[in-house]
């Protein structure tokens, strides 16, 4: 085993804070935020599992209340009880991480649980580790270029866990379940926080035709792909990977450090239709279908955590309206600016350089440290109610739907329970029918034998009874003539429900518009057939209103367009200007509480600031209403339910808050643990799914 020294040299370099309060209470809206303390009451309840295999006996019993990861006013992990999750992030270069996962991998090393970031590639590029002004001089090696990025990385991820971007790493080699070598770092002051480095050759491109890459590899241009080792790393030998072998490597990477969540990059980001190139990094998008097939493997096999998965969008966020406020970017920034080595102080002991100066020249990115944005798994219409008052949530664990279920005159929620059927996409939307059925609607992706097999589709399940068992899944298929073409890229689908119970499926496609398809009275499906709409982004969302009128909303990067049925149960037209100013694109919409249309929640750009708009009809919507004082930034979905309201705030914790009357101001609870996903507020309460894949309860009052 290696072990990296870096000299204790004063730095000049800034840390980013890990103080959790003043982030969260200051200025104007102290002591409107409270922040409550591990959740082992029924006012905060994480649910436990009992079906997941591999626990004990004790932990499975039903019904008992865990407490969740809690932080204190120091911002240091809670003392409680040892935090079931674990996290694995898969991404192709280093520094995807830091621009497309931050703030959330911060948040995650903050709270003390196992977080391991696993590297595929090298990340070499052309060799040469310097700012583009000095590129014509400065020697090329790529060994020396990915050891430094190396370097950047274990400074980056030190500075955030320890508050010193010297602290030690421990390194070693270890065997891979492929028949290579990966290199394994363990930081030593926070023996929970791992890098796993494969040293795969990269493409070097975005778009150009480089075979020799994981894009080649994974459609059979080539059978292997080589290594490409970095400058000391303890890996002593070169070797080659066949696409089968990357799979199975990535496979065992599971195995060994057993992830409750994953995060990882977008598998489908979609073609520009003039070009047909792809709108991300080829390495990003073939890199997180290998991630994704290996995925499926590890749910099939027995004995570990069920896992969920968070996809990430990488360079399309670069036209699209900022997420984070001002504070959490200059964080990420920071974060960023030890990575590009930007204050140029050697301290890492070695003579390839401390960090990344390509990315010194531009730390920022394209906008990236300024956002963050999940690529689906953005709807907060997955808690629905039985006809007898019972309810029933909804999630994906393992690929598979989760479900678990309050009865009506219970305290406890029951499950999750995974249904059969594999290969579902994060990010479920279910409806409750006429009939009192419930139906979920989601993706679900098809790996098939080869690469061109590969597909995405809209799925389906259905109760066969109210409060009964759901029936098998049905495909809908896709809008899309093929993965070449747009890369598979679709939403997640919303749905509206006519009063006769027939249901409307809406998705944005890879041109970038709403297509729809509509259920027939005989319970079949008509054609998919498009809505319209240009530069749509995100995930459409759809609300009914009291008169049973369908809406459907969705986002541009300069307003939000609207698509509405004039009559109960009518078919939807649109698209209509709604007038509303830019959002960060995360809509949610439900039924307005005065009865008259529908309600549209969303955020300010660049800010986290809350607002809503009224809508009713094929006209604008309502003005704007801001909400004052909310003091919990963040970024994501806002749900807004029937008097409460739920968001995820500035450090990743659900924060909760009763609203009424306009104007007043709403008082926020923060439940201390982190969450996937987006939240549901209803009548009865705030449900959210932890990075432990278990359901978290906040009942309505508590």
């Amino acid at each position: 085993m290696r072990v990296l020294r870096r000299p204790a040299r004063p730095s000049r370099r800034r840390t980013a804070t890990t103080v959790v309060t003043a982030a969260l209470v200051g200025g104007a809206f102290a002591g409107l935020l409270t922040v409550t303390g591990a959740p082992r009451t029924p006012s905060a309840q994480a649910l436990e599992d009992t079906t997941a295999p591999g626990t004990s006996p004790a932990t499975r019993a039903p019904g008992k209340v865990l407490p969740a990861e809690a932080r204190g006013r120091s911002g240091k992990p809670g003392s409680g009880t040892r935090s079931p999750v674990s996290v694995v992030q898969i991404v192709a270069h280093p520094d995807d991480d830091l621009f497309f996962m931050n703030p959330d991998t911060s948040q995650s090393l903050r709270s003390g649980s196992p977080l391991t970031g696993v590297y595929l590639t090298a990340g070499e590029s052309d060799g040469v580790n310097a700012r583009p002004r000095d590129a014509g001089t400065a020697p090329r090696d790529k060994a020396g270029y990915a050891e430094a990025r190396q370097n950047g990385i274990r400074a980056a991820y030190a500075e955030m866990a320890t508050g010193s971007r010297t602290s030690v790493w421990d390194r070693e080699a270890i065997p891979t379940a492929g028949g290579g070598w990966a290199e394994l770092d363990t930081l030593r002051a926070r023996p929970q926080i791992k890098l796993v480095w494969l040293q795969i050759r990269e493409a070097g491109a975005t778009n150009g035709d480089r075979p020799h890459s994981l894009h080649g590899l994974w459609t059979g241009r080539i059978t292997t792909l080589e290594s490409q080792r970095s400058a000391g790393t303890p890996v002593s030998a070169d070797f080659a990977y066949t696409r089968e072998q990357v799979v199975a490597t990535l496979t065992g990477i599971l195995e060994r450090f057993r992830p409750t969540f994953v995060r990882m990059q977008d598998p489908s980001p979609g073609t520009y239709p003039g070009s047909g190139k792809f709108r991300d990094h080829q390495d990003h998008l073939f890199g997180a279908r290998f991630a994704q097939t290996a995925l499926d493997r590890y749910a099939r096999l027995p004995g570990h955590p069920h896992v969920g998965v968070q996809n990430y969008l990488g360079y399309p966020t670069s036209v699209l309206p900022h997420t984070l406020d001002p504070e959490t970017a200059d964080a990420k920034l920071r974060t960023l600016e030890t990575y590009a080595w930007l204050d140029g102080v050697h301290d890492c002991g070695t003579d390839a350089g401390c960090g990344d100066l390509k990315v010194a020249a531009r730390p920022g990115g394209r906008g990236w440290t300024q956002t963050v944005r999940y690529a689906r798994g953005t709807s907060t219409s997955w808690v629905q109610h039985d006809p007898d008052g019972g309810l029933h949530a909804f999630s994906v664990l393992d690929g598979r739907l989760a479900a678990w279920r309050k009865p009506a005159d219970a305290v406890a929620w029951r499950g999750p329970e995974l249904l059969p059927g594999a290969g579902l996409d994060s990010g479920v939307t279910a409806v409750t029918l006429p009939d009192g059925r419930i139906a979920v609607f989601g993706t679900r992706t098809v790996l098939g034998g080869d690469a061109a097999a590969y597909r995405r589709e809209v799925v389906t399940t259905v109760q066969g009874a109210p409060g009964g068992a759901f029936g098998a899944w049905r495909s809908l298929g896709t809008p899309e003539r093929s993965d070449a073409e747009g890369t598979s890229d679709i939403s997640a689908p919303a749905v509206t429900v006519a009063p006769d119970g027939r249901a409307t499926v809406v998705l944005r496609d890879s041109l970038h518009r709403l297509t729809a398809r509509d259920q027939l009275p005989d319970g079949g499906w008509g054609p998919w057939r498009p809505l319209g709409g240009t530069e749509v982004y995100g995930d459409p969302v759809a609300a009914t209103d009291a008169a049973g009128r369908g809406y459907v909303f969705a986002s541009t990067p300069v307003t939000v367009l609207a698509w509405s049925a004039r009559t109960p149960g009518g078919p939807l037209t649109g698209p209509s200007p709604t007038g509303l100013p830019p959002t960060t694109l995360a809509l949610s919409a439900s039924a307005a509480a005065d009865g008259d249309g529908v309600r549209l929640w969303f955020r300010k750009p660049a800010s986290g600031d809350l607002r809503s708009a009224d809508f009713s009809g094929a006209g604008p919507a309502s003005p704007v209403t801001e909400l004052s004082g909310t003091g919990v930034a963040g970024f994501g979905p806002v749900s807004g339910g029937d008097g409460l309201l739920a968001v995820r705030s500035r450090t990743g914790f659900l924060a909760t808050a009763p609203h009424g009357r306009a104007g007043t101001r709403p008082v926020w609870t923060l439940e201390p643990f982190l969450f996937s996903g987006a939240p549901d507020a209803g009548t009865d309460g705030v449900a959210a799914i932890g990075l432990d894949g278990r359901l978290h309860w906040t009942p309505a009052g508590r």
